[in-house]
């Protein structure tokens, strides 16, 4: 069994926060999940695997104090009242039943919520338009609206504490908070005492820290998170500036600081655009104005980089909430030595999207994310093999190789097969264009597990036929009865897709590449014209790639805007301003309707005006065919499946239906978990349900 090395012992040291006592260094921040009080099982076995994962402090997302803080459809916490009690305090059960503090974020988010549900005019400091397109205003709070204010989270707090939770935030950050908008110069316009100076822009937060440690301060602990860099220079808060001043104010106030910058989307970049660690700039000073313990975040893995951090004194506490979804035990894997076992987040922020989408959010790393409750998948553990059955897997990408990883893991003995030379499929691909590199890890957690397991095979530069499938199932060959293809899937050529559900007329009168020719290594000649139907990341990545490579390149889309769904994964902005600052033209809600010689015609999706625009290469990225033909060449072919004694043939992945890398890695997984088990014909997994 691998130790512990000695070098990590000072991550694994109890750290006293107020009237409690941490176990360890490792700090889930509160993050949202797309489950909230709408699915609070589903919440509660989540955080309970964190917390069972070696998490000291496993955290809430953001739970609405009072209805007038309506965050709308999403799926968010709500503490508006003592009916809202019992669906936290399964969290807290799930929580302390592994010797973790549950901690509670607790957050009125003022014009930052339209209230569609409550109905309720939204509050803020000053008169304000609220944060989104709304024809929603917030009104201006007066004094008796800041006691009402201060009341409501007395009372959200009291009501924490009856929960059981051990923590409790008074929460400043993001730019989505009441408080934040009252430290703010750009939303606080007062001139009573609580605007103008920074002394009265904090008067509130104060209050409200010292309100929360008068009611539940002899129990619970107080945390505060606060951003202290909003990214806007002399018009925001700064880390130089104000951002120092209120820590300097509020230094020893709170039991423990969580500290972050400003907005979401700047506190959350994925890997595309920040690495590992880069907020660090930010907020290392706080430890230096406090004696109070310091958490902060940047998507750290490394258990080196940690205990670093630890050392130079940026922080008492490793703080995370993607790497803790990418792999709940990170903490054990470190406790117990085994560090190549680490599954590291890749900055996608597919776990992101699940809240913007009000569903329980997914991760492309860890297939188990979200179906801890509802289908009873644990992170590190998996139902053992119920026969010595041998499975044939087709296809080393993310599909075949999650899914070759679990059956593994189960003990059955795998063959996988895959054509190229290296594995990874589309990933391998992928993460060699522009910022994606972190996405090969999806490929080498899998490939560094896979190497050490006796019952799994893997051939390299095998591409199979239907025929060699029937011929190599023999006994003395290699001996498999079930057959998992995972073949991928291949970009179209033909313009088919969301706008064109027939080919685009003209294709012949142009060199026409797709991504997959682009990621082969085929180059593009003049002008590349680069028409975006898919709407993720690969339009605006492959128009990257293009300019950097010295193209002038031109990206047009139906959608309103560039990589329209990446509003999801919050980088749409960050996407654009590249792409716009590298020169690439970008011609939003136009549709590409026909080619021809040297040119391509675009007409308005309004006004059926149409343009046209030189260009020598265009690159369709639409839609994609499923690589299916090696499963209907086997379907064709009953007798001779029947003979060679196959049992199952099954199609996961892309080659299924393609989708993005996580659905991928979901299927096969899935595929893997269901083999030989009994799944119920309807619903193959619980629902959470309200009962009349």
């Amino acid at each position: 069994m691998p130790q512990r090395d000695p070098f990590y012992d000072i991550l694994f040291e109890p750290l006293q926060i107020g009237p409690l006592k941490a176990k360890n260094r490792f700090y889930q921040v509160p993050h949202c999940n797309g489950m909230g009080y709408l699915r609070p099982k589903t919440l509660a076995a989540m955080r309970g695997i964190k917390a069972e994962g070696g998490w000291a402090v496993v955290c809430t997302e953001e739970v609405e104090i009072h209805a007038t803080s309506d965050n709308g459809i999403a799926a968010e916490g709500r503490l508006w009242d003592d009916a809202d009690i019992p669906a936290l305090t399964k969290m807290t059960e799930a929580v302390h039943e592994h010797d973790a503090l549950a901690g509670i974020e607790l957050v009125h988010g003022g014009f930052s919520n339209s209230n569609h549900y409550s109905r309720i005019p939204p509050i803020a400091p000053s008169m304000i338009s609220v944060n989104n397109y709304d024809p929603v205003q917030a009104r201006s709070m007066t004094k008796a609206d800041i006691r009402d204010f201060r009341k409501w989270h007395r009372q959200a707090a009291l009501r924490a504490k009856q929960a059981d939770f051990d923590l409790i935030y008074v929460y400043a950050g993001h730019c989505l908070t009441l408080l934040m908008h009252f430290l703010s110069r750009r939303f606080n316009q007062r001139t009573d005492e609580y605007g103008g100076s920074m002394e009265n822009r904090v008067r509130l937060f104060r209050e409200v820290i010292e309100d929360t440690k008068e009611a539940v301060g002899d129990k619970c602990a107080v945390a505060v998170r606060f951003a202290v860099d909003e990214l806007l220079g002399p018009k925001g808060i700064t880390s130089e500036n104000e951002g120092r001043e209120v820590v300097e104010m509020l230094a020893e106030l709170p039991d423990l600081w969580d500290v972050n910058i400003s907005e979401w989307e700047n506190d959350s970049a994925t890997s595309r655009f920040e690495k590992e660690g880069f907020q660090e700039t930010y907020i290392g000073f706080v430890k230096s104005l406090t004696s109070k313990p310091v958490v902060g975040v940047g998507r750290y893995t490394s258990p080196d980089k940690m205990v670093s951090l630890i050392k130079q004194g940026v922080m008492d506490m490793i703080g995370a909430a993607r790497p803790s979804i990418a792999d709940p035990f990170l903490p054990k894997k470190i406790e117990e030595g085994r560090l190549d076992e680490i599954r590291e987040c890749i900055g996608c922020n597919i776990c992101v999207a699940g809240d913007w989408l009000a569903v329980p959010m997914r991760c492309t790393q860890n297939p188990t994310m979200g179906e801890e409750w509802r289908r009873g998948w644990h992170p590190e553990r998996i139902e053992p093999r119920k026969s010595n059955e041998g499975v044939l897997v087709v296809g080393g990408g993310p599909a075949g190789l999650e899914c070759a990883l679990a059956l593994g893991n189960r003990g059955y003995r795998v063959i996988l097969a895959e054509s190229c030379e290296e594995l990874g499929g589309r990933v391998s691909r992928e993460s060699r264009l522009p910022g994606l590199a972190e996405w090969g890890r999806v490929r080498d957690y899998r490939m560094g597990l896979l190497e050490k397991f006796e019952n799994v095979t893997i051939y390299c530069g095998s591409k199979l036929s239907a025929e060699d499938i029937l011929e190599f199932s023999a006994e003395d060959k290699f001996g498999f009865s079930h057959v998992m293809l995972a073949t991928g899937a291949t970009w179209r050529c033909d313009g088919i897709g969301r706008e064109h559900r027939g080919p685009i007329p003209g294709l012949s009168n142009l060199s026409v590449l797709t991504p997959d020719n682009v990621m082969n290594g085929v180059s593009a000649n003049g002008k590349v014209f680069i028409f975006d139907d898919e709407h993720y990341y690969m339009g605006g990545v492959l128009a990257e790639k293009l300019k950097l490579e010295g193209h002038e390149v031109q990206i047009v889309t139906p959608a309103s805007d560039i990589s329209t769904w990446t509003h999801n994964t919050m980088e749409q902005f960050r996407i654009q301003k590249r792409l716009l600052e590298l020169g690439v033209k970008i011609t939003p809600q136009h549709n590409l309707v026909s080619v021809h010689p040297g040119a391509v015609k675009l007409e308005c999706n309004f006004t059926d005006k149409s343009t046209i625009h030189e260009c020598q290469t265009l690159l369709l990225v639409t839609e994609r065919f499923p690589n299916d033909d090696l499963h209907k060449s086997l379907l064709d072919n009953p007798e001779g499946i029947d003979q060679a004694g196959i049992k199952t043939i099954q199609c996961i992945g892309d080659c299924l239906a393609p989708g993005i890398i996580a659905a991928a890695v979901h299927s096969g997984h899935l595929a893997a978990r269901e083999f030989e088990a009994n799944v119920p014909e309807d619903i193959p997994f619980l629902r959470e349900r309200i009962l009349l």
